[in-house]
């Protein structure tokens, strides 16, 4: 059996699965989508969202990139934003991104990865700012922690720069914005920073007439 069919089969049995606990569960995700969540991750495929919390398709809305990025000028993470925020209404935000990351561990390094360096120098651009606070680490594992989680951070503060978010603060109250880092090694979510709607950021980045 070719890998592929294997999934297939799953999928079968999945759904079945599904349909014997319940014989209205797929008529019901058909015809509502209500998540309270955002959830802005890792492409990697070993954080997958629904599975690390507990939750159930339609609950949280997923959007997945290499190490979790928040870039202003990415058209697709702003087009998922706009329709989570406005149209989806969801109340919280969730960047989360892992430990071990590859994005960010590339980004550490001079090597030549081609397109994604264009992607990557986002990372570095956290780098760059943290660098002190960061060589002032004698760990190779440490630092990469450490970026990983800085990186989480500044990625949060991007989305409140955003006019979508900065909108719905004004006109609802929400989303709260929540940065979080999964540990591989234990399965764990750790939580990093919040910022609750309507925060203040930096007047650079802060719209007067939406």
């Amino acid at each position: 059996m070719k890998s592929y069919e294997k999934l297939l089969l799953e999928n079968k049995a999945w759904a079945r699965e599904k349909i014997q606990e319940d014989a209205t569960y797929f008529s019901h995700l058909a015809d509502i989508q209500t998540p309270e969540f955002l959830w802005i991750g890792c492409s990697d495929s070993r954080v997958p969202a629904n599975e690390i919390t507990g939750t159930e398709p339609g609950e949280i809305f997923v959007h997945r990139n290499i190490a979790n990025m928040v870039v202003h000028t990415d058209l697709n993470l702003l087009s998922v934003l706009e329709y989570a925020v406005h149209h989806l209404h969801v109340k919280h935000i969730i960047v989360c991104g892992h430990y071990g990351c590859g994005g960010v561990k590339a980004s550490m390094t001079r090597h030549n990865f081609g397109i994604i360096n264009k992607w990557l120098r986002n990372i570095k651009d956290v780098y760059r700012i943290h660098r002190d606070e960061i060589e002032a680490l004698p760990k190779e594992e440490d630092r990469l922690n450490l970026l990983t989680e800085l990186n989480i951070r500044e990625q949060v503060l991007n989305l409140a720069k955003t006019s979508i978010v900065q909108k719905a603060w004004k006109e609802r109250h929400y989303p709260h914005l929540h940065g979080w880092v999964y540990g591989l090694s234990n399965g764990i979510i750790k939580p990093l920073c919040d910022i609750p709607a309507g925060t203040h950021i930096d007047d650079l980045y802060e719209f007067d007439d939406l």
